[in-house]
């Protein structure tokens, strides 16, 4: 069967009172961006809690698919069959004309649930229901009732025009990007940050993202890298801009001056600062990094603090509870995970100290950082005049 309509629901948008009409209008922004790279012309309206993505030319059914189920805010996308004509004998007609076409075998268990939102409609729910399941029984003897774990469940909603489906496929649920603010996603070039990104642009989030650049010890090749892991999320956020920040001078210099087990820790704290001040340039309200409880030395609970203490914006964390395997799950259902694996360093890992602190003095950190802030803050300040910015979309 062609499908012209697709029945957009959502779940926690559902929630939101008086303004929940914020969130669906925010949601059909979304929904029409994405559809913006499906060839073929699609209109997205709502209509008394319905949202509908209607298409308006001949298109691909999966690309439609596959374009939806990377909107953050839908529950579930239901492939419809609508009609204007509310004539009882033809919803009946229209109905097993339906069953036949969607499920050419017959041998199935099925339940009708019917919804009568126009109140003015003269026959009501219960009867609908009785009506259009004898008529299928009657059509299709194969067939059985079962009002309990049926194998296709009927749906049929008389509304302004009438909704036939009994398909639900699930989208990937959250709120629609752009509900709640905009954040600085760090990215690096490995499983954890991509993995980040996608969980706070979940929770209706603009993503800008910054990478840190080492040229000439991080190559070229790492820094496409990381513009492609932000490809890969923009296909869930929508566009990401990347900044990317020459850190060579500032990692050189440390290394030169501080006290090398003290080496990442330091590292750390000044690409928070850094990004925390790319985010207030771009209207950013936290930071967001993909640091998990004890996976490296400079993510123990005493690593976290040492880092965080510089910040006075909020750090989110979507990863901290989280084990190795947990992540790299999302990151093969996200598809980034063959990016992330691909063997291109990043600064972090090639000015590794053999013997890094795990368990960081605050005081100490601070002390040795001192003595060196007054030419670190130059080189930052040079660091983001000069970041580079490519687009990722």
């Amino acid at each position: 069967m062609v499908y012209q309509s697709f029945l957009i629901k959502y779940a926690e948008i559902g929630t939101k009172g008086k303004n929940r009409y914020l969130f669906e209008d925010a949601l059909i922004h979304q929904i029409r961006n994405a559809l913006k790279k499906v060839e073929g012309k699609f209109l997205a309206s709502k209509e008394s809690g319905r949202i509908y993505v209607q298409a308006q030319s001949s298109y691909d059914y999966d690309d439609v698919m596959e374009a939806l189920r990377r909107v953050f805010g839908i529950a579930w996308i239901c492939p419809v069959l609508q009609r204007e004509d509310k004539d009882y004998e033809s919803i009946k007609k229209t109905v097993l004309e339906y069953m036949d076409e969607v499920y050419p075998d017959k041998d199935y268990t099925f339940k009708v649930e019917s919804r009568r939102a126009d109140k003015e409609y003269p026959i009501h729910s219960e009867q609908i229901n009785r009506d259009l399941g004898e008529a299928i029984l009657q059509r299709f003897p194969q067939a059985r009732v079962d009002v309990h774990r049926p194998d296709v469940l009927l749906r049929v909603e008389i509304r302004k025009v009438v909704n036939i489906y009994s398909q639900m496929i699930p989208g990937p649920g959250g709120m629609p990007v752009g509900t709640n603010g905009k954040a600085m996603l760090l990215l690096s070039g490995g499983i954890d940050s991509p993995v980040a990104g996608y969980m706070i642009a979940k929770r209706g989030v603009k993503i800008d993202a910054v990478y840190f650049h080492a040229p000439p010890y991080t190559s070229e090749r790492a820094k496409q890298k990381v513009v492609d892991l932000a490809k890969l999320v923009a296909k869930y956020s929508g566009p990401i801009p990347l900044h990317i920040v020459n850190f060579t001078d500032i990692q050189l210099y440390l290394y030169e001056k501080c006290p090398h087990e003290e080496l990442t820790i330091l590292m750390r704290r000044y690409m928070m600062r850094i990004a925390e001040r790319l985010a207030r340039d771009t209207g950013g309200l936290a930071l967001i990094t993909g640091e998990s409880i004890g996976q490296v030395a400079s993510q123990t609970v005493q690593s976290l603090a040492s880092t965080n203490e510089v910040c006075s914006m909020p750090v989110f964390r979507p990863l901290i509870g989280f084990d190795k395997q947990e992540i790299v799950d999302i990151s093969q259902k996200i598809g980034t995970f063959e990016t992330s694996i691909q063997p291109y360093e990043d600064c972090c890992t090639i000015f590794v100290a053999k013997h890094p602190v795990i368990k960081p003095n605050l005081e100490r950190i601070r002390k040795s950082e001192e003595s060196v802030r007054e030419k670190l803050e130059e080189m930052a300040e040079t660091a983001v005049q000069s970041a580079e910015m490519v687009w990722c979309d």
